[in-house]
C-alpha cells in the first residue's frame, strides 16, 4: 500500500495547483457525461454517476458546473460519444503504467499515447501485459485536520464494508473492494465527512524504486505528458519515486 500511498499524496498536491484545475474539470465533466448517458442523470438511481459527482466534490468542482455537466449530458448537449479505452505499457526503468481514456477518436489518442511512452524511452504493449501486477479497489481518502475521531472513523468505514483503513501522515486512507466503493462512500459522506478522494483506482501490488535523475527526469515528463492529455482521465503507475522530488 505504501507505494500507491505516496503516489496518491502526489496526485493530491497537484489537484490542488489552479493550473491544474480547469483541465480536472473538463476531464470529470467528460465522466459525468459518460456516467449520465450509460445510467441517467439521477445519482439516487445511477450509483456511477452518484460516484463521479463525489469525485467531483472531492476535486473542489463547484456545484453547480456539476449541475450543468450533467443537465448538458442528459439534454444530449453536445453529441459527443466518447469511448473508455485503457492503455498499458511500460516506462522508463521497467515501470509499469496503466493510462485510462476517454476520447472520441481513438485511432488519434491510440497515436499520441504510444508516442509519449515512446518519447520517455518506453513502450505501449499489448491490454493486460501491466494490469496483472495492480489490483482495482475503491480509494477513500479523508484529511486528517485534527478534529475526526480516528476510532470513530474507522469503524464507520469498517461497518459500512470497507477492506482496510490506513492512517498516513495527514490524512486517512480507507480502501475497499470495487463492489462495495459505493456503498461505503456514501456511508461516510451521510456522515459529513469530506472527501480529497473518492474514486476507483488501480493500486500497484509492489513498487519500483527509481533513482537517477535522467530516469527520474524521463518519468516526470512522462507523467506530466499524460496529465496534461485531454483525452487522459486516471493514469496509474508502481513507481517509487524520492521522496524529496514529490513536490516537483
Amino acid at each position: 500500500m505504501s507505494g500507491h500511498s505516496k503516489w496518491a499524496n502526489i496526485k493530491n498536491k497537484k489537484a490542488k495547483t489552479d493550473a491544474a484545475k480547469g483541465k480536472i474539470f473538463t476531464k470529470i465533466g467528460r465522466e459525468l457525461a459518460v456516467a449520465v448517458k450509460a445510467g441517467g442523470p439521477d445519482p439516487s438511481v445511477n450509483s456511477k454517476l452518484a460516484d463521479v459527482i463525489a469525485k467531483a466534490k472531492a476535486n473542489n468542482m463547484p456545484n453547480d458546473t456539476i449541475s450543468r455537466s450533467i443537465k448538458k449530458a442528459a439534454g444530449e448537449g453536445d453529441g459527443a460519444n466518447y469511448e473508455e479505452l485503457v492503455y498499458e505499457g511500460y516506462g522508463p526503468a521497467g515501470v509499469a503504467v496503466i493510462v485510462e481514456i476517454l476520447t472520441d477518436n481513438r485511432n488519434r489518442t491510440a497515436g499520441e499515447i504510444r508516442h509519449i511512452f515512446d518519447k520517455a524511452g518506453g513502450s505501449m504493449g499489448a491490454t493486460g501485459c501491466v494490469s496483472w501486477m495492480f489490483d482495482k479497489k475503491g480509494v477513500i481518502i479523508i484529511e486528517n485536520d485534527g478534529k475526526i475521531d480516528e476510532e470513530a472513523l474507522m469503524m464507520s468505514a469498517l461497518d459500512a464494508g470497507a477492506e482496510d483503513f490506513t492512517p498516513v501522515e495527514d490524512t486517512f486512507e480507507i480502501y475497499t473492494a470495487p463492489e462495495d466503493f459505493s456503498q461505503v462512500r456514501q456511508a461516510l459522506e451521510d456522515e459529513g465527512y469530506a472527501f480529497l478522494e473518492a474514486t476507483n483506482d488501480m493500486v500497484p501490488q509492489n513498487t519500483v524504486a527509481v533513482t537517477g535523475e535522467d530516469v527520474l527526469k524521463k518519468i516526470y515528463w512522462m507523467l506530466d505528458q499524460f496529465d496534461d492529455h485531454d483525452d487522459v482521465q486516471n493514469v496509474y503507475h508502481n513507481a517509487e519515486l524520492p521522496e524529496e522530488d514529490e513536490e516537483e
